[in-house]
């Protein structure tokens, strides 16, 4: 139940080209437990080049009891469309969504719920990583997205119990935590939630994680995005570093130092014997340990192709997070 009488809550959503899940969130939104007429929804589009927009009229058309905004966002990067769409909004709580997600029916109450009780200035939930693709590839995509193996210790991919934590992914915060720290930065097109929680954290607020709110999110769909999404993750991991040093993690030095590792490997290899043994023997022991994690999580989902899709993708994810954080080192050292 609320504590209060119904706040206004506008709902954010950054959004490009997702026709295929952009009706799946707005049909997830239209079944919240939180007052329909205290909801908006604000979607920025980067002008999709799809039939995202059309998707997103025929909602408006078909549900005229919930208002939805369509804002155009014309630097099109994420950031710049939370800024637009928080300009847009007449809320008094703010409630970030990614157009890949579909929110519990009860999301937005326990987020207000928890905002008006203080626990947190940026309350946020679980994960439950769906596929993107109905195929092995696509299966096995989503079980590394939440393995221990690829994602470390972050704890809104597979935390059961509340904390106080350094990042969330969608957060919840009242429109005053702006005013107060700024909006999101439009330099960092990756890793802006991660940038805005450490503002937070630096202005004396708290980032709260409640494991009860919680929201499916569709993972990539093949290695390739997967690939891409990855190197963008390292590539501006490290932009945002170079800020805040502090706030480094031993889950994101991890996979750069090992990518330095093997290159470095490869490069003595060429004129070392030993070079050469200990690549081979790193990458099989590195292999080994990756196949023997997925067969908990095969035999649970009694789905045998886990056993090398769960290590093809955390490798994908492991080698392209730390070959763009190096990339980005390099680059910017240029």
């Amino acid at each position: 139940m609320i504590l209060h009488e119904p706040v206004i809550v506008s709902i954010i959503i950054p959004c490009f080209n997702e026709e295929k899940t952009i009706g799946l969130l707005l049909e997830a939104i239209y079944q919240q437990s939180y007052p329909r007429p205290s909801l908006e929804v604000i979607i920025a589009d980067g002008q999709s080049t799809d039939r995202t927009r059309e998707a997103i009229l025929v909602f408006q058309q078909t549900h005229p009891d919930l208002e939805v905004k369509l804002v155009d966002n014309i630097r099109r990067n994420i950031p710049a469309a939370l800024n637009t769409a928080i300009m847009n909004a007449r809320g008094e709580i703010i409630v970030r969504l990614d157009a890949h997600s579909a929110p519990a029916q009860d999301y937005v109450e326990r987020c207000v719920r928890g905002l008006q009780s203080g626990l947190g200035d940026n309350i946020g939930g679980v994960w439950d990583i769906r596929p993107g693709n109905s195929n092995w590839i696509g299966r096995s995509i989503s079980a590394a997205a939440s393995h221990p193996f690829g994602v470390g210790d972050a704890h809104y991919r597979h935390a059961s119990q509340p904390a106080e934590v350094d990042t969330v992914p969608f957060g919840s915060f009242f429109r005053g935590l702006i005013d107060k720290i700024g909006g999101f930065d439009e330099t960092l097109l990756t890793n802006e939630d991660y940038e805005f929680n450490t503002r937070i954290r630096l202005s004396g607020g708290r980032v709260y994680l409640d494991p009860m709110i919680r929201s499916q999110y569709y993972a990539r769909p093949d290695l390739q995005g997967l690939a891409r999404q990855y190197f963008r993750y390292g590539y501006w991991k490290y932009r945002m570093l170079r800020r805040y040093p502090g706030t480094l993690r031993w889950r994101q030095a991890l996979p750069p130092v090992f990518v330095a590792g093997v290159i470095l490997s490869i490069i003595l290899g060429l004129f070392f014997g030993w070079a050469r043994f200990f690549l081979t023997a790193g990458l099989g022991l590195y292999l080994l340990v990756m196949v023997l994690a997925a067969i908990p999580y095969a035999i649970k989902r009694k789905d045998g192709q886990l056993m090398a899709g769960i290590p093809l993708a955390i490798l994908t994810m492991h080698f392209c997070w730390g070959f763009g954080f190096l990339f980005s080192i390099l680059r910017t050292k240029s």
